[in-house]
């Protein structure tokens, strides 16, 4: 497997986390965005979204990181990113998703970029906007985990919730999100960190950072 992606995108984090806890060997394979390298030829006729991560895996370019967790689980599922029973399955999308749609969708780099030019906006709007759409999911997505009495995970280990909110987490500290008041996100997110699968995808692990410091 060969994984394109950019060690600061949330979604190729996914992909690098999922990869990871799976067990499965992948060559990483840096794609700028700075120089929006991922919108060239040579990629967008791989890739037609111009987008990463781009999993290459069994004779196909694969994209768009939802479609390419759920494919991971159906091809490989063994250990699942899913619990067994239905209604904890569910459970397990309704958070994964409002993460996933109502967060990433509207703060990605692409919106972030628009709102500034040719829209006209200051960064601290774009740090205002970020925070407030940050907000509107991680209070409810909070308050859900406490009825549910959530420990260190979602469920007894990480799967595909840990997977897309870890890169969430990321992100808000970037943007200076005060996260004291979630403490059910922070002691997941501590949880996580403390595992390899979840070590080895960190931004700052990866070949392409700035602040890689090798193995």
């Amino acid at each position: 497997m060969k994984l394109f992606g950019y060690f600061r995108s949330s979604t190729s984090y996914r992909l690098r986390i999922a990869l990871n806890l799976k067990g499965l060997d992948y060559e990483n394979i840096p794609v700028d965005l700075r120089t929006s390298e991922q919108k060239g030829a040579a990629f967008t006729s791989r890739n037609p979204f111009g987008s990463v991560p781009m999993l290459e895996a069994d004779g196909r370019d694969r994209a768009q990181s939802m479609a390419l967790l759920e494919w991971l689980e159906e091809a490989y599922p063994d250990p699942p990113l899913l619990p067994a029973g239905l209604e904890d399955r569910y459970t397990c999308r309704e958070l994964t998703y409002a993460v996933a749609t109502e967060i990433h969708a509207v703060n990605n780099l692409p919106v972030l970029k628009y709102l500034q030019d040719p829209l006209g906006h200051s960064q601290e709007d774009v740090d205002l906007w970020y925070r407030h759409w940050l907000a509107r999911t991680l209070d409810p997505v909070e308050k859900r985990l406490a009825q549910l009495g959530a420990g260190d995970f979602l469920f007894d280990r990480p799967g595909i919730f840990e997977v897309v909110l870890l890169p969430q987490i990321y992100n808000a500290r970037k943007f200076a999100y005060d996260l004291s008041d979630k403490p059910h996100l922070t002691r997941i997110e501590g949880a996580c960190r403390a595992l390899d699968a979840f070590r080895r995808a960190y931004p700052d692990n990866q070949t392409d950072s700035p602040d890689f410091k090798g193995d």
